[in-house]
């Protein structure tokens, strides 16, 4: 699906892709426990909770919009992972999903590496506690400033990206008398949401260099020539919200070629090989992912196998779940402000929030699920489009779903799924509040992350 464009952007809702959606569902009240975070019930009032606690009680003590993340489900999924892939592999926790204090203690506690791509990020898990030698660097243009804070920490693993970026992480690194561990990222090729595994299908992209042409060779040649650099790896990442595995098999094909390569040239057999992340979560009933003991025993025999067909030991192997982690412990909390029904076509239900909270529809076409939350119903499903507040035509929060017919201004809803980009990529459009994270467990409920306020807003505005 496409969105027409406009210079001076959305006209009307028409230029808006019409959604597919199945039939409404047999019961409207029922949480598919795909989708919602583990902890989630329905009481005996049909009021939603989590960790214990009723969503009318965090709407009052913390308001709407709002995020509620899953402690008891954010901490057994990173355990999952952990434990799917055992002592010979790394985890490492992709920070760009969702980052916060907290959450790197959680990881910490839970024994998962962590994953950063900017200096921001680097600082949240140095000040949160996070060992710097449990702490990979990504992004396609880190800037000195990066580089050096991240070679001053001693973070345990930089990940180039560049020809550029081989120089001056080892230049920086000369300077400071240190030798930095790094991989580098190739691009090998593989457009994983298509699964259309052509040559030429991933190539063109800021990402990586090109295992085409022979510059990923060259780029291994350049960095064992430099003394301020130790390789120790090649990375590779083949996409997000990924189901298949058969995407992995042919980037591991690939990658395992280059050591191949590199080892008959150089007499240097690298000691890992890092998949990178994007494996899919449930965000409608329809999505059905893998578990991570499933993930783990598919990549270890992917990677196995090549190695073994090209003579090679095998490398350890790391992993960058994210989305996969948080995405599914968290949902957002609305009000229902407005209600508008559109004859023949569907009812049109506005929120306190959109996308300044969750950007992902508008940027992506993504889908979501939506709930009822404050109170059970018996009424009949009706179509509707949830929509933010904003004033954009695009501003929609789940595209096409059915609630009761009896919603009403006040209702409370929830969106599940949304632990992952949605805070990361939230934004002040009109001047919105962004939303506080509130984390839940065992009938208590704490912010993490406190809702902005106007003076946070104006204390950025000089004028």
């Amino acid at each position: 699906m496409s969105r027409s464009a406009h210079p001076a952007g959305p006209r009307h809702a028409d230029v808006l892709p019409e959604g597919h959606y199945s039939a409404p569902p047999a019961d409207l009240n029922a949480l598919d426990p795909k989708v919602w975070a583990r902890t989630v019930r329905r009481d005996a009032d049909g009021v939603m909770t989590v960790g214990g606690v009723d969503v009318k009680t965090l709407a009052e003590r913390f308001g709407t919009p709002a995020y509620f993340i899953d402690e008891a489900d954010f901490r057994a999924r990173a355990r999952a992972w952990r434990t799917a892939f055992g002592p010979a592999a790394d985890v490492f926790y992709a920070g760009k999903a969702f980052l916060s204090r907290a959450v790197v203690r959680w990881l910490y506690e839970e024994g998962l590496n962590l994953d950063v791509c900017s200096g921001g990020e680097l600082t949240t898990a140095l000040l949160a506690g996070m060992p710097a030698d449990r702490i990979a660097f990504h992004g396609n243009n880190k800037s000195t400033e990066e580089i050096t804070k991240a070679v001053e920490s001693g973070v345990g693993r930089i990940v180039l990206d560049s020809f550029q970026e081989i120089a001056r992480v080892a230049h920086i690194a000369s300077s400071l008398g240190k030798r930095q561990r790094v991989l580098i990222r190739i691009t090998v090729g593989v457009e994983a949401h298509t699964h259309e595994f052509i040559a030429t299908a991933h190539e063109d992209q800021k990402f990586g260099i090109p295992l085409a042409d022979g510059q990923a060779a060259e780029a291994v040649r350049r960095t064992l020539r430099l003394d301020g650099l130790e390789l120790i790896g090649i990375h590779s990442h083949i996409g997000s919200q990924i189901f298949d595995m058969s995407g992995f098999e042919v980037a591991a094909h690939r990658v395992v070629g280059l050591l191949r390569d590199l080892r008959d040239e150089h007499g240097v057999e690298l000691p890992e090989i890092d998949l990178g992340g994007g494996l899919g979560i449930a965000y409608t009933s329809d999505d059905d992912p893998r578990e991570p003991h499933e993930i783990a025993k598919a990549l270890t025999e992917i990677v196995t196998r090549e190695c073994e067909a090209a003579r090679l030991s095998t490398p350890r192997i790391s992993v960058e779940p994210g989305r996969a982690i948080v995405g599914p412990t968290a949902f957002t909390l609305y009000e229902v402000g407005t209600i508008k029904p559109l004859e023949r076509l569907r009812t049109y239900v506005s929120v306190d929030g959109g996308m300044s909270d969750n950007i992902r529809t508008a940027l992506y076409d993504a889908e979501y699920s939506v709930a009822l939350a404050s109170r059970a119903s018996d009424a009949e499903p009706m179509l509707v489009r949830v929509v933010g507040k904003h004033c954009e035509s695009g501003d929609i929060v789940v595209r096409d779903a059915f609630l009761p017919a009896d919603l009403a201004p006040g209702d409370l809803l929830a969106v599940p799924a949304t632990g992952a980009y949605c805070r990361s990529m939230a934004s002040n459009y009109n001047h919105a509040l962004r939303p506080p994270v509130v984390a839940v467990s065992e009938g208590e409920a704490r912010v993490i992350v406190r809702r902005e306020t106007e003076e946070d807003l104006l204390r950025l505005d000089v004028g």
